[in-house]
Order: C-alpha cells, then structure tokens, then sequence
C-alpha cells in the first residue's frame, strides 16, 4: 500500500500523481480490496502485482519535494518507512513535513518595449496580466497571494506571447526572466521583478507559397506573384507556385492568409494562417515555417519572409459498405459514398451516397406484431420483404456563402463553413409506406476558439409524403373506436407533413470526444419550427390567408402537406473528473421543452424528444419510455414535449493493452422520462385517464423518473469505444422500485455520454 502523511495542504489523489511507486489498484477506493490482481492470480488475466522497488521510491520522494517547492513550500521536507506488515507485503508511507509556505507581495516589471506611441498597447499588456490587482505604480502590482511556480511561468509565456505579436520575433524564452527578491524581516515574503529584454522589431517579408498536386512529383507549372493591397504592404508581395494537377485557384491560397506581407509581425496572425490551410480539408501541410530551409528565421534582417508547402489530396474517392440488421425480421443493405474534394478548385467538397436495405420478417413475426380484427384474427398472413433506400448529397464550402460572407473577416469567427445537404428516402413498413421523404439543410458552422463553436441550421426542411394502407387506418378503429382521440392524433402524426426549422445551437468542449475523461461538453439550442409554411401558406398560397396545409412542393405527391408551428429549447451539459489515472467519474444532464404557437396544437413527430435507448436511458428500449407513466404497450401519441434526465457513470481500468486495448468496468446509473407539455391543446378537450398520466405536472412528474442502473464492460482502442452494459430497471414505472429482476443489454460504439 502507499500512503501519504502530513499533506494538509495538498491531496492524497494530488500526491499520487506524482509517485511512480504503486499499489494494485483498489476498487472503489476501498483499502487493500484488489480484485484485478486476484483475478492475475487466479487465471493469469488481470493485473500483475505492483513490485516494490527502492530507487523508484526514492525518486518519488524528490518528485513530492520538487512539487512542495513549486507551490511555495520552500523548506518543505519527505521522507519515507517502509513496512512489511505480512511476507513480501509492504507499506510504503510518504511523511512530508510541509513547513511554512510563502506568498507573493507584489509584481513588477522592466524592461518593456517603448510602448509611449501606444498607449492603448501598454495598458492592453498590464491588463491583461495574471497578477492585474491594485497597481502600485505604471510597472508594479499588490498581489498578496500564495506563492505559485505555475502561474509565474504561465505569465512569462503570456508576455512572451504579446511581444510575438507586436513585431518582437525574436523573443526566446530567456528574454523573460523572473526574478524573486525575500523580505529582510520576513524571508516569506516574496516580491518577483519581471526583466524583459524584447530585442529588435519586425515585419512579416514576402510570403512564398508552393502547392504541389497529389502525387507531389514535377515542376510547379503556374507561378504569379500577389501585391494587392488586401494582401501585401507596398514593396512586399505573396509569391506563389503551383502544378496544374493541384486543381486549385491562385485566389483560395490568398484567402486563407491572416496577415499581410509587410505589416508589423503577429505570430498569433501566422499561426491562424496555418490552421486555416488545415481547415480547407483538401490539402496537407508538409512544410511552413519563417526561414526556406526550416532552420531558425534570419534576426539579422527587419523583414523575415514566410514559407508554405503544401500539397492537395486526391480528388475523387469512393467507399463502398455492407452491413447486417435486425429489427422486426433480419435484413442486410449495401451502401456507396462518391466523394469529390475540391469540385470547383476552391476547396468546396460534393459527396454523393446511397444505400438501401432489404429486411426478411418470417409468418411467425408478422403474425406476433399485426394487429387483430373484431373477431381476434390477426389481419396478416405469410412473410414479407421490408425495404428502403436513401439517396443523399452534400456540398460543402469552408466559407460563409454570400449571405453571411459581411461576417468572416468578423473577430470572434476563426472560421465558418457552409454545408448544404439534400436527401431523398423511400420506405415500406406493416401497412404503412412513406412513398417519398424529402430533407434539405442549409447549415453555417462556425468556430470562435478551440473550445467554442455555433451551428445555425437556416433552413432544416423535411417533407414528408405518407401512405398509410386502408388496413392501418381499420386497425387503429378496431383498437381505438371511429372518433377516438387517439385515431384523431396518431392520423395526424401520420398525414404528410411540411416540418421546417431555424435554429441555433452554442456548443463548448475542453474534452476528448473519443476517451471522454477530462473536461467538459455543454451544447445549449433554441430552435423555431413551421416558419417556411407558415409564411408560403399566408403569403404565396392564399394571400391574407391560413389554410393550414399545402400542397405539395414540385409535384412530389398529390397529398396535401399539414404543418405545425412551435418553439424547442435544449440544454445538455457534461463532465468529467479524473479521480485517478486509471478511474473516471462522469456525469450528464439534459433538459428539453418545446410548445407549439400559433393555431398549432401539436408538435410534428420527427421534432419531440424521446427517451430510452443504450446512447440515453439504458433499460429500456430506444423510445419505449414513456411519456409519463403509459406503458410502452399503450402509448398511442409517442414522443414528448418535455424532457428530463440525469446520468452518472463510473469506470475503472482494470486490464491493459489486451487485444490492443485498455479494458474498463463501469458502473452507471440513468434517470428520467418524457412527458406531454403542457401547452399541448390538443388533448386538453378530450383527455382520457391513461393520457393524464402522460401528463407533465409538477406535483406529480418526479414520481414518473425512470431509473436503470447497472454494470458494463468498456474496449478502450485508441481511436474507438466498444460498450456493454447490463442494466436492472431500479425503478420501473409499471412495477414500482426493485420489483423487476429481469437484466437488459444494450450495446453501443463510443461512451454513452
């Protein structure tokens, strides 16, 4: 075991860190209970025992001080005893005596640049420091905090980083030196003197930039030399050469520049340049840097030229797959992906798909899911072949089109991309066919920051034509009765519906999306549904108008289309904590409403939440919970206009690099449900008792929070998640809480959350 004593300023989880000398891993924290290396002892497969080793125990000893000392603790002390409390098992204890820590008074600088003919760049630069408190003078701050070798270096980086984008390019490291001066009366107390030593100013040189095709072999074939003004100061110019095979325009190359030749050096300006080349997505950087052979860039002249070497990719591409299914019956598809990057010569990319699946339902099956008639008969006989296909295109450019093109030299958008997306889907089910199903999207994404981006879908248009059998319609009579409320609203989810949205949506991440074990996600979205046919309807159509229906766009069916307004609101939020460096804690919120407006009374079915599924609430099957507390079996209206959830999940390292894989047990625990809203009117007049308690209302609906909970197994590759878990239902709304004892499986790609 190793333990840790007298750390009343740091963690022990801190601390762990840190050391190289390791105990087996224990589960849920719980001392000396190892189960993984049981396990190795059992059958070979687990986790090989932690060795004592005394040098490394050594090494860690120096770690622990080295780290003390960097927080402050400059007298701080460690030592060790090691104890063999049973044979060949050890207690390593980590004693620290911390000492007294010491405290930062104040913080000044000297050395600056002559920043008088700027007076706003010097006030930038002390503002913007880490130790912006009370100002003693123009140079000195107050500080008063807790002595810190972190962030004394981070504010040495972050004047480094200002002066580079000033016009100082020659600023290293030791230009930027922290000097630390004790009080005389009391030696724990610190005042620290930045010395800054900027060296000379420069100016961006000519740029060079040289674009080889994909093969990368033969002459450059085109050369032309830039020296407008958007581009290059007078007396500067962007050269550039590239091979006919590159398939591309001079003008794209430009564009992407975040600089002009010739002005004041920025090295935050160069570097933007370079991750804009890597945002086009048809080409690769195989060289860029301020000198032509890659070496350090030359001080010694006030110009220092920049150099690109770049290299498209292969044009056209296709992939083609198979896959299995299974859902009433067992079926397989094919599909096939044509790819085009660079269509036109300025990065735009056009990818071309279809797919289509067959899927065989045996007599016995049919049988099982076919409704009966009035004499108890089941209304179909004999197997049957299901099928669909999609055909689907998207094009996209890594730019803002002419509508929003005003915004992208705006400052908070390091870059946007425009993608349009159009698809058109055939089906047919048990007594219900979808004879066309039209989708058009046209989406801006746009990036702030590494950490933040905004998705705004200006037109999300889905039209889609049914055709429910004679026999459908039979079957919801022979179950509901001739006027029901529930024939009523399942023939209106099922009519062909024009759906069409804007929407906006904010989303912010300092994760990795594939390990999901540090940071967080959040993604907030506020959409506006039925705003297209609400204004064709009133304004093209019938003029002053509202019929509430339209026929069908360019002939696509001869059905007219209903449509229905509303507003939605989303908002998920994730996180995750490394507890050890083998153990993740995560959890996961999400809320939902929507509420329709205008003389809608509903929402369409593609646009409410839904609940249940291995990527949300496990233990129950995807959109079989809910709304409320309506058994799966008798839910007549699906979906919901509020929703709530909650998960947790813990996972554990237990084996490593087996089949080229890290192996995680995970313990997970989801809540939740979805609930009609109760702005839905349109079973205000008729509501029945099993309806109600599809209700959301706030007295009753955290009696009608589903629980799963269970265990599940994680293959962690470096670039994929396999998931299996195994859920108890903790509380089932039908049985009440730990009255089901059957398990469910759910399977997935990547962590749930």
């Amino acid at each position: 075991m190793v333990r840790f004593t007298g750390n009343e300023s740091v963690s022990n989880s801190a601390l762990s860190t840190l050391v190289r000398t390791r105990n087996n891993r224990e589960f849920l924290g719980i001392p000396r209970f190892t189960p993984w290396y049981y396990i190795y002892q059992l059958v070979g497969v687990g986790e090989s025992p932690a060795l004592l080793d005394r040098e490394t125990v050594a090494s860690d000893i120096e770690r622990i001080r080295l780290y003390y000392e960097n927080l402050g603790f400059f007298d701080a002390s460690v030592d060790t005893t090691i104890i063999e409390y049973r044979p060949r098992r050890y207690e390593v204890s980590f004693i620290i005596d911390e000492g007294r820590s010491s405290r930062l008074r104040s913080i000044s600088y000297t050395g600056l640049p002559n920043f008088e003919d700027n007076q706003e760049l010097e006030d930038e630069f002390f503002s913007e420091s880490l130790f912006a408190g009370r100002a003693e003078n123009d140079s000195t701050f107050q500080v008063n905090e807790q002595y810190a070798a972190q962030k004394l270096r981070q504010e040495q980086t972050r004047i480094i980083d200002f002066l580079k984008n000033n016009g100082f390019a020659s600023v290293q490291r030791d230009s930027v030196r922290a000097l630390i001066k004790r009080d005389e009366d009391d030696r724990y107390i610190l005042d620290v003197l930045y010395t800054i030593n900027p060296g000379e100013f420069y100016t961006f040189g000519d740029v060079n930039i040289q674009l080889a095709g994909p093969d990368g072999n033969g002459e450059f074939d085109q050369s032309i030399t830039e020296e407008d003004s958007r581009f290059a100061e007078p007396g500067f110019a962007i050269y550039m050469d590239k091979q006919d095979e590159a398939n591309t325009h001079f003008d794209l190359l430009t564009e992407q520049l975040q600089f002009r030749a010739g002005e004041s050096f920025n090295q935050s300006s160069y570097l933007r340049t370079v991750n804009a080349y890597q945002n086009l997505g048809m080409l690769l950087i195989n060289r860029f840097g301020l000198s032509e052979d890659g070496s350090l860039p030359d001080y010694s002249n006030e110009n220092i030229p920049v150099f690109f070497d770049l290299q498209t990719l292969p044009k056209h591409s296709i992939r083609t797959e198979f896959f299995g299914m299974r859902r009433y019956g067992f079926g397989t598809g094919i599909g096939l992906n044509y790819n085009n990057n660079n269509l036109l010569g300025r990065a735009e990319n056009l990818s071309i798909g279809i797919n289509t699946n067959l899927e065989f339902v045996t007599s016995s099956t049919l049988n099982e899911i076919s409704p009966r008639d009035d004499e108890g008969n089941r209304t179909t006989t004999g197997s049957d072949i299901f099928q669909s296909y999609e055909f689907r295109v998207e094009y996209t450019l890594p730019r803002l089109n002419r509508a929003l093109s005003f915004l992208s030299d705006a400052p908070w958008i390091e870059s946007a991309r425009t993608r349009y997306s159009l698809s058109y889907s055939q089906s047919n089910q048990l007594f219900f066919d979808i004879n066309s199903d039209v989708r058009f999207n046209l989406r801006y994404e746009l990036r702030h920051s590494q950490q933040y981006q905004s998705f705004i879908d200006m037109f999300e248009l889905d039209v889609v034509d049914t055709d429910p059998s004679s026999q459908f319609r039979q079957n919801l009579i022979n179950e509901f009765g001739e006027n029901s409320l529930e024939l009523l609203r399942i023939e209106e989810d099922f009519r062909p519906q024009f759906s069409s949205v804007i929407r906006y949506t904010l989303r912010a991440q300092d994760t990795n999306l594939i390990k999901r074990d540090y940071g967080y996600f959040s993604e907030v979205s506020a959409a506006l549904g039925g705003n297209v046919p609400y204004l064709v309807d009133r304004y093209i159509i019938t003029p002053g108008e509202l019929e509430e229906t339209l026929p069908s766009p360019l002939g696509i069916s001869s059905n007219s289309l209903a449509y229905s307004r509303f507003f939605k609101l989303s908002a998920d939020y994730r996180r995750y904590f490394s507890i050890t460096p083998d153990a993740v804690a995560a959890f996961r919120i999400f809320s939902g409403y929507a509420h329709p407006i205008g003389d809608s009374d509903n929402i369409p079915l593609n646009r409410r939440f839904f609940a249940g599924g291995s990527n949300d609430i496990r233990g129950w099957s995807p959109f079989r919970l809910g709304p409320g507390s309506i058994p799966p079996d008798e839910v007549t209206i699906p979906g919901g206009e509020v929703k709530l959830a909650a998960f947790t999940e813990f996972r554990q390292t237990f084996m490593k690099n087996v089949l080229s894989a890290d192996w995680y047990l995970a313990w997970h625990t989801d809540a939740g449900n979805v609930w009609y809203g109760p702005g839905n009117t349109f079973i205000d007049d008729q509501e029945t008792d099993l309806l109600r308690e599809g209700r959301f209302r706030i007295d009753e609906f955290y009696k009608q929070i589903a629980v799963g909970s269970g265990i599940g197994l994680r293959l962690d590759w470096e670039f994929l998640v396999a998931r299996f878990d195994f859920t108890y239902r903790i509380h089932d709304l039908e049985l009440g809480w730990f009255e089901n004892r059957q398990m469910y499986f759910s399977f997935g790609i990547g962590h749930s959350f």
